[in-house]
């Protein structure tokens, strides 16, 4: 279990110019019984430092910037400040041995304390995901898994929206090459049209009835 705890965060380290470069970062293929065993150590252990970070932050308010080894460094480190830094740093300290006592790596701590943690500093919790592969492992067929943090590779669930009955209508007119203002007026026309041709037919009809009454 440590092995794959610590397998699974030094896929995060920057290894460009390392031989054993990961393919993915942050993911690892194992079986799903082990994923599942392994899965509560890690996120025991996101959890340890993701709280540890209020006191980073607290002590970087008394640290300084100076070389270790210069007169300044030794001028802080005679100083109040000192003090102040120490007791506020303690936590995260007690936090990274308490990790390395769980992991057995201190590079995989290194890396779960500066680079990790930081990325879960507002999740309360569920930092790694198991998705199920279809293809067996060769040798014993044993079902694989990939265990792997979240927040980098997630699916995105849209909303779908339902158009209205105006949309529809407006797109199967387009969809027909018909406009419809276009054919409003043309219609219009056209009855106006014919209205004043009924109505001129009717009063050249009605002449000859009358002077054949008379």
């Amino acid at each position: 279990m440590r092995s794959l705890a610590s397998a699974l965060l030094l896929t995060e380290r920057d290894a460009e110019f390392d031989e054993n470069q990961p393919k993915v970062k942050g993911r690892i293929i194992t079986t799903v019984p082990k994923a599942k065993e392994v899965r509560p150590l890690v996120e025991k252990c996101v959890t340890i430092a993701r709280r540890a970070l209020a006191a980073r932050e607290a002590a970087a308010e008394h640290e300084t910037s100076a070389d270790r080894g210069s007169q300044e460094w030794k001028a802080w480190r005679a100083s109040d400040a000192w003090q102040a830094w120490s007791q506020a740093i303690a936590p995260d300290v007690a936090a990274r041995r308490r990790c390395l006592k769980l992991i057995g790596d201190k590079q995989a701590v290194r890396i779960l304390f500066d680079e990790v943690a930081p990325r879960f500093a507002d999740r309360a919790g569920g930092y790694t995901r198991i998705v199920r592969l279809p293809k067996p492992r060769l040798g014993d067929a044993g079902m694989q898994a990939i265990l792997e943090f979240v927040g980098v590779r997630d699916r995105v669930a849209e909303k779908s929206q339902k158009p209205s009955f105006d949309d529809l209508e407006v797109k199967e007119d387009q969809a027909d090459g018909v406009d419809v203002e276009g054919a409003d007026e043309g219609v219009g026309e056209e009855q106006l049209a014919g209205d004043s041709s009924a109505e001129g037919a009717a009063a050249e009809g009605a002449a000859p009835d009358e002077d054949a009454e008379k």
